[in-house]
């Protein structure tokens, strides 16, 4: 049993720039967990925390003590490797989808444990809820014998993983202290370590649509996330990705389930292939699989047949046509020129205010909602040609989504491209 603390002297103890001792970490994290520690006084030290930081040790003692809240997975008894993915979250970041049946097909097994979206940014689960009958509600027995028979799972978390990181991360969104890069970290990589995978490939997105818009807050991000891994004895490496501008050519669930499989059957945006294989490459090596090419395996249609095994595994039919919207509205340019800027925070409010996000845990979203666009920064456009198509099931939303994505986008004469990965952390 953790030493008995005070939740006042702990929250003086951070308030005043000294470091937590492991005790009391254990101690704070377990209290709050079981409701002995007040949501005021949780709120205090994370701002704390927030404001002073926390060094690398706190770091792993706090993620620990997250971990010990609930309960770990254990995939040993599988009869290939794990390895997993995890996201920063962004605009039409639809990556999760191709990759993890691509992973699978390479003869690894991808238990991806997924979130819902809230703000502008969407949530794997909410995609994947577009496909009728689809569920992401799975076992724990569900899950192992999908991981062996398929060998990818996208579904919902089980309630027993790291407790505390639910009830913390609710608090977190309501009292300003999301950017805390301890407690983004710790949150995210208490679940991972927690699922039990052997190596996992940390997409850390940076830009105007992502949560760190800095190279140097990402950059930390990640270093952090890496160390709390492999601190913990899973192989973790970590890109840093582009997300000033949105990925693909759509944001929107439904939207976004379509143009994945345009990926698994050999085609769909650049950007989505180059992400989807880079990402697939680091998730291999820290498998330790060595010797197949993503590539092929999305050429020759064995991730596509994966996708379809994974889908129909979790009571979705996969050839099933996705929902459409009852309502479109086209945004055309005009005048003629290359797409020099397509802010990808504009894009993402957009769809957000078309219907495709929520604003709170609870709302519902539309599965047919969302925003396309017809040009990429680079591309040549004509006056007049169709530079967005909105879709929503309200009309009303026209107006606020059309006013989001004023000022964020440009037409000019030329345009350098950015690279889409910006560095690799390991």
């Amino acid at each position: 049993m953790a030493e008995r603390h005070d939740a006042v002297e702990v929250i003086r103890a951070k308030r005043d720039g000294g470091r937590l001792s492991d005790s009391q970490i254990d101690w704070v994290v377990d209290a709050y967990t079981r409701g002995l520690v007040a949501e005021e006084q949780m709120s205090a030290l994370a701002m704390a925390i927030l404001l002073r930081g926390m060094d690398r040790l706190e770091i792993v003692r706090w993620t620990s003590a997250m971990i010990a809240s609930g309960e770990r997975m254990d995939f040993s008894g599988l009869s290939r490797p794990t390895a997993d993915k995890h996201s920063t979250g962004g605009v039409g970041d639809k990556i999760t989808l191709p990759l993890a049946p691509l992973v699978a097909a390479c003869g690894v097994a991808v238990p991806q444990l997924s979130g819902r979206g809230l703000g502008h940014t969407g949530g794997t689960l909410d995609k994947l809820e577009a496909i009728p009958g689809w569920r992401a509600e799975l076992s724990n027995p569900e899950l192992m014998a999908q991981l062996e028979d398929v060998g990818a799972v996208i579904c919902a978390a089980g309630a027993g993983l790291a407790p505390a990181d639910k009830k913390l991360y609710a608090l977190r969104d309501v009292t300003g202290t999301v950017e805390a890069i301890p407690l983004i970290a710790s949150s995210i990589m208490s679940k991972k370590i927690a699922e039990g995978t052997g190596a996992l490939v940390l997409d850390v997105k940076v830009g105007s649509g992502a949560f760190m818009t800095s190279l140097e807050d990402a950059r930390e991000l990640a270093r952090t996330m890496v160390d709390l891994g492999t601190d913990a004895g899973v192989r973790t490496t970590a890109l840093l990705t582009d997300m000033g501008t949105p990925l693909g050519r759509c944001a929107g669930n439904g939207l976004e389930v379509a143009e994945s499989v345009e990926v698994l059957a050999g085609g769909g945006p650049p950007d989505v292939v180059e992400l989807t294989l880079a990402l697939a490459g680091e998730m291999l090596a820290g498998a330790g699989v060595t010797g197949v090419d993503p590539a092929e395996k999305l050429a020759d249609g064995s991730a596509m047949d994966t996708w379809r095994a994974m889908i129909a595994a979790q009571g979705g039919d996969p050839d099933a046509a996705l929902p459409k919207a009852r309502e479109t509205e086209v945004l055309t340019a005009p005048r003629a020129g290359v797409l020099t800027r397509l802010d990808a925070m504009a894009v993402g409010l957009a769809g957000w205010r078309l219907g495709a996000g929520r604003a709170r845990r609870e709302d519902p979203v539309q599965p047919a909602a969302g925003v396309e666009w017809h040009a990429r920064p680079g591309e040549r456009v004509s006056a007049g040609q169709p530079l967005f198509t909105l879709h929503t099931d309200e009309p009303a939303r026209f107006e606020r989504a059309l006013a989001a994505l004023d000022g964020g986008w440009e037409i000019g004469d030329s345009h350098t491209p950015a690279p889409l990965v910006l560095d690799r952390i390991i």
